[in-house]
C-alpha cells in the first residue's frame, strides 16, 4: 500500500491513532495493545530475520497500528509489507552530528519528540544498543520488552525482559523468543518482501541496457562488511567464468562501496554484466528474485536471497552459520572447516593464520554445491 509522509516524519502505510491498549490482568498474553513500536533499524540481514517478528505481531494484533523504527534504506525493504502500518526513519547519517549541526540537533528531538507523542502501548526493541534502548525508553512506554543479553546496559530501559538462555541458536529464532510472553501463535517463520512495480521496471531496463537474454541467471554478491568475511575476488571469478561457460548469464551486485571487488571480479571474468551500485534494496530483490542461483558471502545479499526463495551458495569463514547463516538452509553454506572458526575477527590484521578460512575455500568446493542445489531445485 503506498505511503505518506506525516507531518513528523513517520511514512504512513496503514492503521490511523488509535487509543492506548490496556492490559487485561497482570499478563502480557491476555493484553490488548492497539499502537505498537518495533524497533530494529539496522543491518540489512537483521532487519531480514525481523520479518517473522512483524507477521507474528499482526497475526496476534490484527486491528494494532504496527510501526517499525527503521534506517532509510532498509525502509524501502519493509515500507509495503502488508503487516506494517507505518516506518518511523531514523536517519543515523544525518543524526550522528548531534549535538555538532543545528539541523542534526533540531532532527534529534523532533524524532524524540515525534516518538512520545504517538502513545506507543507496546515497544519492542530487537537490536539491544544503548542507542536503541534511549530510544526506546523515550517512548514513555509502559511496555518495553527487549533481550537481557545486550550490550551497553540496554536490558535496563526494558520494563519485561526476554531471557535468552543461548547465543548458539539462529538470530531468527531467538528474536521469535519473545512469542511466549506476548501469546504470538507459533508459526513457521515468513519473511515476506514486496517489491514495488517501479523496482521490477528499473531491473527491467538495466538487464536489457546491459544485454541480458532469456538465459539462466546467475546473480553474485562479492561484497559484504567486515573484511574478513570476503572471499577473494578471484575465487568469485573462478566460479563466475565456469559458469559463463555452462551458459549462463552472470550479473554482479552490491552496494556503492562494493564497486572496487566487484571490477576485479567482472576483469577477471569477462562477459559478466556488473551492475554494482546501481540498484537499491527493492531493486536488489527483484534482481534476485530472477536468479536461477546467487552467490555470496556471508552478507545482507545472502538473506535477501532466502527471503526470495532463491538458491543461494554462501561462502563462510570467521562467523558461525548456526548464528547468522541462511536460515534453514545450512546446505546453501560453504566452509574450510579450519580449526580456528568462528573467531569473529572483523579485521584481516588481527589474523594469525594468514586468513585460512577463506583461502582454503576453492572455486570447486562452491561450484560443486551450486550443482547440488541446481539439482535439487530441478527435482523439485
Amino acid at each position: 500500500m503506498p505511503s505518506s509522509p506525516s507531518p513528523d516524519g513517520t511514512q504512513t502505510t496503514r492503521g490511523t491513532p488509535r487509543p492506548r491498549g490496556r492490559l487485561a490482568g497482570t499478563s502480557l498474553r491476555d493484553a490488548d495493545f492497539r499502537r505498537i513500536l518495533l524497533i530494529k533499524p539496522s543491518a540489512l540481514g537483521d532487519v531480514i530475520h525481523a520479518l517473522p517478528v512483524l507477521d507474528r505481531l499482526r497475526a496476534r494484533f490484527p486491528e494494532a497500528t504496527i510501526d517499525w523504527f527503521i534506517t532509510p534504506e532498509n525502509a524501502e525493504l519493509v515500507r509495503h509489507h502488508p503487516a506494517l502500518s507505518n516506518v518511523v526513519m531514523f536517519d543515523r547519517k544525518v543524526l550522528a552530528n548531534f549535538g555538532r549541526s543545528v539541523s542534526a540537533t533540531l532532527g534529534m528531538f523532533r524524532l524524540l519528540w515525534s516518538l512520545r507523542r504517538r502513545r506507543y502501548d507496546l515497544v519492542i526493541d530487537l537490536h539491544g544498543q544503548l542507542r536503541s534502548a534511549l530510544f526506546c525508553f523515550a517512548t514513555r512506554s509502559k511496555t518495553r520488552i527487549g533481550f537481557n543479553r545486550t550490550r551497553e546496559g540496554a536490558w535496563l530501559v526494558y520494563t519485561h525482559r526476554v531471557d535468552m538462555p543461548t547465543m548458539e541458536a539462529h538470530a531468527v529464532d531467538r528474536y521469535l523468543w519473545i512469542s511466549e510472553l506476548l501469546g504470538l501463535e507459533p508459526a513457521a517463520p515468513s519473511f515476506t518482501i514486496r517489491v514495488p512495480p517501479q523496482a521490477t521496471a528499473r531491473v527491467d531496463a538495466l538487464l536489457k541496457a546491459a544485454g541480458a537474454d532469456a538465459r539462466p541467471l546467475a546473480v553474485i554478491v562479492p561484497g559484504t562488511v567486515w573484511e574478513t568475511k570476503h572471499w577473494s575476488a578471484e575465487g568469485f571469478a573462478g566460479v563466475a567464468r565456469e559458469l559463463l561457460a555452462r551458459g549462463m548469464q552472470l550479473v554482479l551486485a552490491g552496494a556503492p562501496q562494493d564497486r572496487p571487488r566487484c571490477r576485479a571480479v567482472a576483469a577477471a571474468a569477462p562477459g559478466v554484466y556488473d551492475l554494482c551500485g546501481k540498484t537499491n534494496l527493492p531493486e536488489l530483490a527483484s534482481l534476485i528474485d530472477r536468479s536461477a542461483v546467487c552467490v555470496t558471502n556471508d552478507s545482507g545479499s545472502m538473506h535477501l536471497a532466502v527471503a526470495m526463495d532463491r538458491p543461494v551458495v554462501s561462502v563462510f569463514g570467521p562467523t558461525n552459520p548456526v548464528r547468522t547463516g541462511p536460515y534453514g538452509r545450512p546446505e546453501a553454506v560453504v566452509q574450510a572447516g579450519v580449526e580456528c572458526a568462528p573467531c569473529y575477527f572483523k579485521k584481516l590484521t588481527q589474523c594469525p593464520h594468514d586468513h585460512r578460512c577463506m583461502h582454503e575455500v576453492t572455486p570447486a568446493l562452491v561450484l560443486a554445491r551450486i550443482d547440488s542445489l541446481l539439482a535439487t531445485a530441478r527435482a523439485a
